[in-house]
């Protein structure tokens, strides 16, 4: 099938930001000299609490080596931090303050021929991935005309009722209540509700 005209691609348009003026070089011995430094340790202290030489440290930090996995493990420890922080740079890793808060059936309202959208956190722009909970209306696959396709991956997880879950490359699969998928968005998809009442769903959608 051909992709379908919906509004939904719109949605994510909405969302999509010059990605690469973020987009820093990932540089672990900046950060192991930022994370050492805002704990205010001295390489000296620093090669106590991880168990690697001075001189080893020294090294990571001006990037003369790169740490084995052991090694990362040791800093993560020593640290006391987690060791995805290791690999995320400066500007990431920066706390932005953002916030937003939905309240119950107060999302922005998009409704299709086949799901009425609830948009959550809509006072927040340039978000990386857009949450929003649906009532699936559709009860049979051939009320969609094509199937569902748009960018990112996506993660849906079943509020209520049940649905069945049509993906262009597998066999439908029914999810109920506490039943979660994650695919690719590219994928074609569409979603059926199969209980007595109409199904709702949480939708979380990378932009």
């Amino acid at each position: 099938m051909a992709e379908a005209p919906s509004e939904f691609p719109s949605m994510l348009e909405t969302q999509k930001t010059s990605t690469e003026s973020n987009v820093a070089p990932m540089q672990l011995g900046k950060r192991v000299r930022e994370i050492r430094l805002a704990n205010h340790l001295t390489l000296e202290e620093a090669s106590r609490r991880t168990g690697l030489a001075r001189s080893t440290l020294s090294k990571i930090e001006n990037e003369q080596i790169s740490p084995t996995f052991t090694a990362v493990q040791k800093l993560a420890t020593g640290l006391n931090i987690d060791i995805p922080q290791l690999f995320v740079s400066a500007k990431e890793s920066q706390t932005s303050g953002r916030r937003d808060i939905t309240r119950a059936n107060e999302g922005r309202p998009h409704p299709t021929p086949t799901y009425e959208h609830q948009i959550l956190a809509t006072q927040l722009s340039n978000k990386k991935m857009l949450p929003y909970m649906t009532t699936v209306r559709a009860r049979d696959f051939s009320e969609f005309p094509n199937w569902v396709r748009h960018e990112g991956e996506e993660f849906m997880l079943v509020l209520k009722g049940s649905v069945m879950l049509h993906t262009e490359f597998y066999e439908p699969v029914e999810l109920k209540e506490g039943d979660s998928t994650y695919y690719d968005g590219g994928m074609g998809h569409a979603l059926v509700s199969t209980s007595e009442e109409d199904a709702q769903v949480l939708w979380i959608t990378s932009t």
